[in-house]
């Protein structure tokens, strides 16, 4: 999670909490993320609220403050707290219509959040009414050789927004705004790691359902075909032609799913990310960023006229306070 906030020394307004779609692990600058959170409980989001306003309020912030959190089996992991504005404020401003930044060097400069008619940061980014996700932009494509899997060093070089009013079309809308594509129809490869065999199975069947074929290495594939899910198997490229990067070459693989682990597994499917990459494939190397996908693809097929356009302004009715903030 990263949490963006203003204090005045002694109050605290809590701007924004944003739910990466990656785990932890993974740059935040790489990591997607949608503000407000989309898979979190709401006790979660509470508890989180408050421990920033506590260390906010012991730090005597004066202006912007931006705290990293982890959460694993509902237990709230502190990362890193930073008193000073973050790359996600940009962000934050426009999801929530609060330019946090001028407020920011306001009370930098000696004013109090009091004087700002703000709403209640309890509930302020639930009565939005809509999602905001931050999609990270790569230049792999200008960097021959280099690897797209994402780690702990940063690696984006830029960042787009998506917003609409559910999590998919968000992410969905974020995910083309960064440059890629979301097919509508064709194959789709899926090859896990074993611990993200269970989530690869949902993903196979979100895909099955809006009319997919699913073809898979043979690790996943035999689990996937163990719980009745119908899936080809096909080879590896050690394993003999014809294998996966001949169908990703010819044409016959629109998406591509890929997570692993383990340094001769890493070297082994680095001909696949290399390929879906030069070829333009859509892809996604985390389990969490492949249910994104699978979501956001599911809804552009299921929606009339696929994803909606329409003006950042429009999504934010005119509230008191906000021109009093302005």
């Amino acid at each position: 999670l990263d949490v963006d906030c203003l204090c005045d020394g002694e109050d605290t307004f809590v701007a924004g909490i944003m739910e990466h779609i990656e785990e932890a692990g993974i740059h935040s600058g790489d990591s997607a993320c949608s503000l407000p959170p989309y898979s979190l409980p709401d006790s979660i989001v509470d508890e989180v609220r408050k421990q920033t306003i506590a260390m906010a309020k012991a730090l005597k912030v004066k202006g912007l403050m931006n705290v990293q959190f982890a959460v694993q089996a509902g237990v709230i992991y502190i990362i890193e707290v930073n008193p000073r504005a973050s790359r996600t404020t940009p962000f934050v401003a426009k999801a929530t219509g609060i330019p946090i930044a001028k407020i920011a060097a306001r009370l930098m400069a000696g004013a109090k959040l009091s004087e700002f008619n703000l709403p209640d940061d309890k509930t302020h980014m639930k009565a939005l009414g809509h999602i905001a996700v931050k999609e990270a932009v790569f230049p792999f494509a200008r960097f021959a050789g280099v690897d797209v899997l994402l780690g702990p060093e940063m690696k984006s070089t830029g960042e787009t927004m998506g917003i609409d009013t559910s999590f998919a079309a968000a992410f969905g809308k974020g995910f083309i705004g960064s440059g890629s594509t979301l097919p509508k129809k064709g194959t789709a490869f899926v090859s896990v790691r074993d611990r993200d065999k269970a989530g690869a199975a949902d993903i196979a069947q979100q895909l099955l359902s809006v009319g997919f074929k699913v073809v898979c290495t043979r690790g996943t594939g035999e689990h996937l075909q163990s719980l009745g899910i119908a899936v080809e198997i096909v080879n590896k490229v050690h394993e003999g032609r014809p294998h996966i990067v001949d169908m990703m070459k010819d044409g016959n693989i629109q998406l591509v799913f890929n997570t692993t682990d383990g340094a001769q597994a890493i070297a082994d499917s680095a001909s696949i990310r290399k390929t879906a990459l030069f070829g333009k494939i859509p892809y996604a190397t985390t389990i969490a960023g492949s249910k994104a996908m699978a979501q956001a693809i599911t809804a552009r097929i299921k929606s009339p006229d696929g994803f909606g356009v329409a003006p950042l302004q429009s999504y934010f009715t005119k509230k008191a306070g906000k021109k009093d903030a302005a």
